[in-house]
C-alpha cells in the first residue's frame, strides 16, 4: 500500500508518495494538464502498485484532477483545509510550510490518520445533475433578488404604481410591462382597451382583475421631477431587460429539477416531509447523497450541516459555541426547510414554542429545529420510509411518558 497527497493549485500541482514505512517514494510538480496528470500515472507504474492500492489525499472536490483520480480507480480522501493546518501545527511549531511540505503532509495524513477522514465516493449521476440544478437555482434567486431590489429603490422613487400592479415585481408580465413603459407618464397615456390588450397578450391569467389594475395604474399620486424620471428611464429599462431571462431560466431549472428528482429512487422520502416542497426536497436529497455508510450516525449529518453546536469542555470550564467548519450550502437549505416545516407540522410547531424563547435569534431556533428534522430525516433515509406524522407524534408521546 502507498500513500499519496496532491497539494494543489489552479495551475500545477504538487504530489507525494510515501509507502507504508513513511519513506517519500517520490516527490513531483505536476501542470494543471493531461500530459501532467498523466505523470501520476507514471509515478505509480514506477512503484508498480495499481491504483486501488494508491490512496489519495487531498483539499478539495471541485478540481478536474480529482475527476481524473477517479476514473482512474485512484482511492481519494478529502481532507478539510482547516484539518491540514492543525497537522501541520502539531509537526513544526513555526507554521512554515511549501507546496512540497504540504503534499508530504496530506500522505503522512493518510498513512497515519486515514479513518478520521471522508473518502469520496460520488454520488449518480442523476444526482450530481440534480445537486447542479439546485446550485443554479440558487445562484439565479440571488442574483435575481439583489437587481430586484435596485428595481424596487427606482420604482419607489419615479414609478411607485408599477410596484403593485401585478402580483409580484418579478412575475413575467410585470417586467415586461416595465421595458414597454418604464415611466409612469408612458403607462398613464395607455387606455383601458390598450392595457387590456397588453395583458391578453401576456397571457395574463387574471382576466377579471384587468379594470382593478387599470384603475390602480391611472390613480392619482405624487409625481417625481421629469428629469428625474427621465434620467432614471434607461435604468428601468435595462433593470427589467436583465430580470426577464433569469426568471424564466430559474423557471426552467426548476422545471429540470422536478423531472429530475421523480426519477430518483429516495425521493419519496424526501418528498414525504412537511413543506419541504418543489425545492427544498431535492435540496435535502442531494445533501444526503446516494450512500448510506457515508453518514453512520444522526451527528455526523448535523455535523455537516452545522446545525449542531461545537462543545468545548476543559475541568471546570465548558463553553458552546456556533459550527463555522460546516457545508454552509447544506445548513442553509436545513433552516429553510425548518422554517417551511412551521405551516405544516404540529411537533414542529410545539418545538418551536418550546425552543425560541432559550434562543438568542430566530435563526438559533431554526437551527435548533433543523437538528432535530435532521436526525430524524436521518433515521428515514437510513430505513427508506417515507414521514409519517402520526407515527412520529405517538414516537414522541411514548418516549415522554413516564415510567412505572
Amino acid at each position: 500500500m502507498f500513500y499519496s497527497g496532491i497539494d494543489w493549485s489552479k495551475d500545477h500541482h504538487n504530489l507525494c508518495i510515501m509507502n507504508a514505512a513513511g519513506a517519500r517514494a517520490s516527490q513531483i510538480q505536476f501542470k494543471h494538464t493531461l500530459k501532467g496528470f498523466e505523470q501520476i500515472e507514471a509515478e505509480r507504474r514506477k512503484l508498480d502498485v495499481p491504483a486501488s492500492e494508491c490512496l489519495v489525499a487531498i483539499e478539495t472536490t471541485h478540481n478536474l484532477l480529482v475527476d481524473f483520480l477517479l476514473e482512474h480507480d485512484y482511492v481519494v480522501y478529502i481532507v478539510p483545509p482547516q484539518a491540514t493546518n492543525a497537522y501541520r501545527n502539531r509537526q513544526r511549531s513555526s507554521g512554515a510550510h511549501t507546496d512540497e511540505s504540504d503534499a508530504a503532509l496530506l500522505a503522512s495524513i493518510m498513512r497515519t490518520d486515514r479513518d478520521s477522514h471522508r473518502r469520496l465516493s460520488p454520488n449518480t449521476p442523476l444526482t450530481q445533475q440534480m445537486l447542479v440544478q439546485v446550485r443554479l437555482i440558487e445562484t439565479l434567486r440571488r442574483s435575481i433578488q439583489r437587481q430586484e431590489n435596485q428595481l424596487r429603490d427606482v420604482l419607489c422613487r419615479i414609478y411607485p404604481q408599477a410596484l403593485d400592479l401585478f402580483s409580484e415585481l418579478t412575475a413575467q408580465i410585470s417586467l415586461q410591462f416595465l421595458v414597454t413603459y418604464p415611466t409612469v407618464q408612458e403607462a398613464q397615456a395607455l387606455s383601458l382597451k390598450a392595457f387590456d390588450a397588453f395583458c391578453r397578450e401576456q397571457h395574463y391569467s387574471r382576466p377579471d382583475l384587468i379594470s382593478r389594475r387599470y384603475a390602480h395604474l391611472i390613480e392619482p399620486a405624487p409625481e417625481a421631477n421629469s428629469a428625474v424620471v427621465e434620467a432614471y428611464r434607461d435604468h428601468v429599462c435595462i433593470l427589467a431587460e436583465l430580470l426577464l431571462p433569469q426568471v424564466s431560466r430559474r423557471n426552467e431549472a426548476k422545471v429540470r429539477l422536478s423531472q429530475l428528482f421523480e426519477q430518483h429512487p429516495d425521493a419519496f422520502i424526501f418528498d414525504s416531509l412537511p413543506g419541504a416542497g418543489d425545492l427544498l426536497a431535492p435540496g435535502l436529497l442531494v445533501k444526503f447523497g446516494d450512500h448510506r455508510d457515508r453518514f453512520p450516525t444522526p451527528s455526523s449529518v448535523q455535523a455537516l450541516a452545522g446545525t449542531c453546536p461545537v462543545t468545548e469542555w476543559s475541568g471546570k470550564r465548558k463553553s458552546i459555541k456556533f459550527r463555522r467548519g460546516c457545508d454552509k450550502e447544506f445548513r442553509r437549505i436545513s433552516q429553510q426547510f425548518s422554517r417551511a416545516s412551521l405551516k405544516k407540522s404540529g411537533w414542529a410547531n410545539a418545538y418551536w414554542g418550546e425552543i425560541r424563547p432559550r434562543c438568542g435569534s430566530n435563526s438559533h431556533a431554526y437551527r435548533c429545529l433543523a437538528n432535530r428534522w435532521l436526525a430524524i430525516i436521518w433515521r428515514l433515509w437510513q430505513d427508506r420510509k417515507s414521514y409519517d406524522e402520526e407515527y412520529h407524534l405517538q414516537q414522541r408521546a411514548s418516549r415522554r411518558r413516564p415510567k412505572l
